[in-house]
């Protein structure tokens, strides 16, 4: 598939870089464009990550397993954001999670050394793009932040209103898209799928929240 470099520099990685020039720092940098059917893992736990990976469409999801076989999302990301980084940058590059394609996901790999380390032209393109990751790297920080908030609630119902509030705040709206299943909701909240379930029919009930299927309004 031919990399549509137009929709490439509308992503925050590749803020003020011109397209003209994306594609010349792509080749420089060794990006490799990829396709990864759902059920897919791009990273496996314990797996070397030497490059970070930018999502151009579809989802994937952080997860991690315990030495019982129990699955915990560490994170769900979507277009335009990074996976891999953490382990990517880190002074240890295994993995301490899988990543797993949900659905048809296509991504671009960039080798984390190249990006950091400017060839010897010294774009100033290439600067750019170190700027942005770090800032994206920032910002998934505070979501991460956000995700420890949401589980530190002592009650299910506390962590659910949680989640859904930064879902109405990320999506300024009061009616939002939830970007996950009820058996991911419930993974991604450490809780039993029947209890979120039970939890969400009883605060609409109640008139906290409304929702069909996915589309969720906070009342």
């Amino acid at each position: 598939m031919r990399p549509d470099y137009e929709m490439l520099s509308h992503l925050s990685l590749f803020s003020g870089i011109h397209t003209d020039n994306l594609q010349a720092m792509l080749q420089c940098i060794g990006g490799r464009f990829q396709t990864l059917h759902k059920g897919e893992f791009p990273i496996l736990a314990r797996d070397e990550v030497p490059y970070v990976g930018i999502i151009l469409k579809g989802r994937i999801h952080m997860i991690h397993e315990d030495a019982w076989g129990d699955t915990a999302i560490l994170s769900a990301m979507g277009p335009g954001e990074l996976f891999g980084e953490t382990f990517a940058c880190g002074t240890n590059l295994h993995s301490s999670a899988t990543f797993q394609a949900v659905r048809e996901t296509r991504i671009l790999a960039l080798p984390f050394r190249k990006v950091i380390h400017t060839c010897q032209n010294s774009c100033p393109f290439h600067y750019q793009l170190i700027e942005n990751m770090l800032r994206m790297v920032s910002d998934k920080n505070a979501r991460l932040m956000e995700k420890l908030e949401i589980v530190s609630k002592k009650t299910l119902r506390r962590k659910i209103l949680t989640y859904l509030s930064f879902q109405a705040e990320l999506q300024e709206s009061r009616t939002f898209e939830l970007p996950l299943s009820r058996t991911q909701l419930a993974d991604y909240l450490c809780a039993d799928r029947t209890a979120v379930a039970r939890e969400l029919a009883r605060m609409k009930q109640e008139g906290r929240i409304d929702f069909e299927k996915n589309t969720f309004t906070l009342l």
